[in-house]
Parts: C-alpha cells; structure tokens; sequence
C-alpha cells in the first residue's frame, strides 16, 4: 500500500472515531445521532456541486448502501444510548471482520488461514471480556452490547456493498457523497416522527455539532472508498481497525471515562485479532 494512500486511511480512522465521540459526548445518543446525519447530509449535498455524477453501474449498489445506512445510523444511536465509547465501539468495528471471515468460511466455503482464525479467537475473545467486564464496571447493560454487535454484522455488509460500488462509481468521492445525503435525508424523516417537538429544539442548540460530525463522518468515508480504489479492500479495511484505537484515546481524554486495566486488555486483543483477520 503506497505511503500516501496509508496516511489517508490513518486520518479517516481518526475521523471516524472522533465522530462517535462527538455523539457519545451529548445527553442523549440517538438526537445526537440525527443530528449529525442531518449536518452530514448538508455537507454532502454542497460537495456534490464539486464532484461529477457517479457512473450508472454504480447506482445499485448506492441505493443498496442508503437503506443500509439507514438501519446502521438507528443502530448506533441505541448502542451508544446506554453504553460507554470504550464499550462500544471496540465491539462493532472490532467484531465486523470476526463476522465477515466466518460468513466467508460457512457461505462460500472460503476458511481463514490459522492466522486468520488466530484473529477470531483474539476478537471473540476480547469482545467476551468486554461484556464480562461491564457488569463490574457499572457502565452498561447488555442491550447496547447486543446492539453494538448487531451493527457490526451491518457493517460487514455495507462495507462490500461500498467497496464494489466505490470501484463501478468512477469517483469514489460522488459515491459516498450521493450515498450519505440520500441516506441522511430519509433517517431524519423516519426519526423526526418520533422525535418531532425534541429535535427543533436540540437542532437550535446543537447545530454546530451536527456540522462538524458530518463533516468529519463523509470526509472518513470518502477517504476509506478512496483507498480502496487504490489499494486491496482487505488491506484498507485492516488498517482502518485503528479507529478502535483512537476511540479508546477519545473516551479517556475527551470523554474523560474510566477504563479498567481489563479493559484496555480487550480492546488491544480486538484490534490485534481485527487486522491478523485482514492481513492474513
């Protein structure tokens, strides 16, 4: 993987976990969550005025891609409603190719290498110690974890979708950015009706937020479709895990939460098992 393309992928793992911190850091996750898919879809909407249109072959999976992010956004504001950064996060990104190499291995007969399946037992492993852990430390139930590991199943899935459809787009940049103001626009009308009166007024107070998020939130995917025109799906994916890394390092000092030393343990087990299941 070229140096330049590496650097690129580092920054939107960053992006990416900086985003979640953002909606972690208010009162309540899921406003939070509309809140910045809304700021995410407006800076989409004025990037498309830079970008040409995305090749017709790609259309497919751009509407594939809209319906599933709309069910990853609903599911990421409910995890995080009641559970801690360091919590959650380690568990849907880290999880997400634990899920993918087994559903690689049972639907195409396609079975990890040992350092493949060393990977797996790392990720379970950690996850399991992560959901042992909670209960003692008081921070979580285990609904959010539950969650937490259902989005990771959605990301396998909207992570191939994306990646193919990055590559048939002819711009990766138009695709995300079609991608993620289509599918901002139809999460808040399917969330304003729950949340009608709650979300002008926390929109008045909040807006700055929304912005950055979504700023942040495009830019990190636009950069991870871009990479993976550039250099192997799995070997981008592999390095995006670092976001783990960086969400730990938000949640202790942005977020100011407590992490306990077996806690640490698990999220280092996690992105360790995460990239042996992609490099190997």
């Amino acid at each position: 993987m070229p140096l330049h393309v590496m650097l690129a992928v580092l920054l939107g793992a960053a992006l990416h976990a900086s985003w979640n911190a953002l909606l972690k850091s208010g009162s309540d996750s899921f406003l939070d969550t509309v809140l910045v898919t809304t700021g995410l879809t407006v800076v989409a909407a004025i990037t498309l005025s830079f970008v040409p249109l995305p090749h017709s072959d790609s259309w497919l999976c751009l509407i594939a891609s809209v319906v599933i992010h709309v069910g990853y956004f609903g599911l990421l504001g409910l995890a995080y409603k009641g559970g801690a950064l360091s919590l959650i996060y380690p568990i849907m990104r880290g999880s997400a190719p634990a899920f993918t190499a087994l559903a690689a291995a049972a639907l195409l007969s396609e079975w990890p290498s040992q350092g493949g399946w060393v990977g797996i037992l790392l990720v379970s492993a950690g996850v399991l110690l992560l959901a042992v852990d909670s209960p003692r430390s008081k921070d979580v139930r285990l609904t959010p974890i539950f969650f937490a590991l259902l989005n990771a199943g959605v990301i396998v899935v909207y992570s191939l979708v994306d990646g193919f459809g990055a590559r048939l787009s002819g711009n990766a940049f138009s695709y995300t950015a079609w991608m993620c103001m289509i599918s901002g626009i139809l999460f808040f009308f399917l969330s304003v009706g729950f949340f009608r009166v709650r979300v002008t007024h926390h929109f008045v107070a909040q807006w700055k937020k929304g912005v950055i998020g979504g700023g942040c939130s495009l830019v990190s995917y636009s950069l991870a479709l871009w990479a993976m025109t550039k250099a192997p799906i799995a070997s981008v994916a592999a390095l995006r895990e670092t976001s783990i890394i960086f969400g730990a390092l938000f949640a202790v000092f942005f977020l100011k939460e407590r992490i306990s030393p077996i806690r640490y343990v698990c999220i280092c087990m996690v992105s360790i098992g995460a990239i042996a299941i992609k490099v190997f």
